[in-house]
């Protein structure tokens, strides 16, 4: 069995394709060893390659940028042997799941590359918070993966009259996006999330407390992930996953699972958020005017359907929230976006000023 033959065979569960050979060429060349990221941690990390799960270090790979440190998902190309072994470089991204630093500096931080599908995991034992699977959304298409929202402990919810609209309300808030209800403990609909990501590479994404350590459980068939129970008055779990881990499934395909994430800050999502709220968008073209903020201008086809009942307000303003989240964080970088949110500022203090003088006005 020739090298390249061995390297198919044991990297292929991994995601392991003829693009990927094709790219890593150059490193081949050069006597360089192919693998993917597992686990990263404190400058280290566990790459599956042909002969096994290796240790290497990653301090050649460029470290200040936290959008270029070596991240789970990665396909790297590492030293052959030696003690310690070292990640020279990563291959291209296909994709990458990418949030906003809780720093004041505008950086991103990667939590996952090379990811098909973004699987969110929202648990029925709280009340649902759209404006928070919205963000997520936004996230998961900005990454350029399919996201599919999962909502978990479905088993705690069991009128399915109740059920039924607690699903569509994620579907109203999911435009073109999978919903699917699972109870990992009874391992109810697990089949379909199964079969949907038996292929390619899926990233597992919630809050701590949804249940995503159980599912990961469920899925790889074997209890990998520590699981903590949530509390009882919100829901909440501990961090029983502290890093991304890359586990092969024993259906095909692999599955990163991630921390509990309490922050989830938008980095540069404009396209993503244009895809969650695609209705706002449609609804937009109609507007009379090209700039309209959707607020009290005339002809403005979004505030119409908000008043006929046809958008809810609330999709409303949580658009705006994660339009201006969004742009504020762009805007840090970008001196044509933060001239234009001036303007916008300026624009906004001369109507509230003009208002303000109208009515002292009638006082008068």
């Amino acid at each position: 069995m020739t090298s390249t033959s061995a390297e198919f065979s044991a990297l292929a569960p991994y995601g392991w394709d003829d693009s990927w050979a094709e790219a890593f060429a150059p490193f081949e060349a050069d006597g360089l060893l192919p693998g993917r990221v597992v686990r990263v941690d404190r400058g280290q990390c566990d790459v599956v390659t042909a002969d096994g799960t290796v240790r290497a270090d990653t301090e050649f790979v460029v470290p200040r940028d936290p959008m270029k440190v070596v991240c789970t998902g990665d396909w790297v190309a590492l030293d052959p042997g030696g003690d310690p072994r070292y990640v020279r470089a990563y291959l291209p991204r296909r994709t990458a799941f990418v949030r906003s630093t809780s720093s004041k500096r505008s950086e991103g931080q990667i939590l996952a590359a090379n990811v098909d599908h973004a699987v969110v995991a929202v648990s029925l034992a709280v009340e649902l918070d759209l404006g928070r699977v919205e963000r997520f959304l936004a996230l998961a298409w900005e990454s350029g993966a399919q996201p599919v929202v999962v909502l978990t402990k479905a088993d705690l919810v069991p009128d399915p009259v109740t059920l039924a609209h607690l699903v569509q309300d994620v579907e109203t808030s999911a435009p073109g996006v999978p919903v699917l209800t699972v109870s990992a403990l009874h391992g109810d609909g697990l089949d379909v999330l199964v079969a949907l990501v038996g292929s390619g590479t899926s990233v597992l994404l919630g809050q701590s407390g949804a249940g995503k350590s159980t599912l990961a459980n469920a899925l790889v068939g074997a209890d990998v992930m520590d699981v903590q129970a949530a509390r009882d008055v919100d829901g909440k779990g501990r961090h029983t996953t502290t890093t991304r881990n890359l586990l092969a499934l024993p259906s095909g395909g692999v599955l990163i699972d991630t921390p509990g994430l309490r922050g989830v800050g938008l980095f540069d999502a404009g396209t993503g958020v244009g895809q969650v709220f695609t209705e706002i968008e449609e609804l937009a073209e109609r507007c009379r005017f090209q700039d309209c903020a959707h607020e009290s201008e005339p002809g403005c086809a979004v505030r119409s359907a908000v008043d006929n009942g046809e958008l809810p307000q609330r999709r409303l303003e949580s658009y705006r929230k994660l339009l201006r989240e969004n742009q504020w964080i762009v805007a840090k970088t970008d001196a044509r976006v933060r001239a234009e949110l001036r303007r916008e500022w300026r624009r906004k203090g001369a109507e509230g000023k003009a208002a303000m003088e109208a009515k002292r006005g009638r006082w008068a």
